[in-house]
């Protein structure tokens, strides 16, 4: 039976505000999906739904780590921003996509500290996906 790496009570708490995050934003994209309306809305709701649905994989396959290292993900997800206007759920949604990659970063690092290689890779994995919404969000902007 393999035993999980032991790794810090902080590095645990990282993996469960990503978990947050994902809830947060897979619920924020899927209501904007829904939302839409107008031409605009329609060329991009699709792309959207496909985020939304990318970012819950994403909570659930943090989860899964998670409980192999020991820990209990939260249910709570960070705070839902859903936005009025396509320009503001693009902003939104680019911004979202910043804070994460900014934390998986910081997640990749704290993981190689401390000897877990295998939650470095998932989260390398999941931020190359965040950095292609940024790319998809951001380029919806323009």
């Amino acid at each position: 039976m393999a035993v999980p790496p032991k790794v810090s009570k902080e590095l645990l708490d990282m993996l469960n505000d990503a978990i947050a995050r994902e809830i947060s934003v897979s619920v924020s994209y899927m209501w904007q999906h829904v939302q839409m309306t107008g031409i605009q809305g329609f060329a991009v709701k699709d792309e959207i739904k496909k985020i939304a649905i990318v970012e819950m994989k994403h909570a659930e396959d943090i989860a899964e780590r998670l409980v192999y290292l020991g820990g209990k993900p939260t249910t709570k997800p960070s705070p839902i921003t859903v936005g009025e206007t396509l320009r503001d759920m693009l902003e939104i949604n680019t911004g979202l996509e910043v804070e994460a990659i900014e934390l998986y970063r910081k997640i990749i690092d704290k993981a190689k500290d401390e000897g877990d290689i295998v939650t470095a890779q998932l989260f390398r994995k999941i931020l190359a996906e965040e950095e292609e919404h940024h790319d998809t969000f951001s380029g919806l902007l323009e």
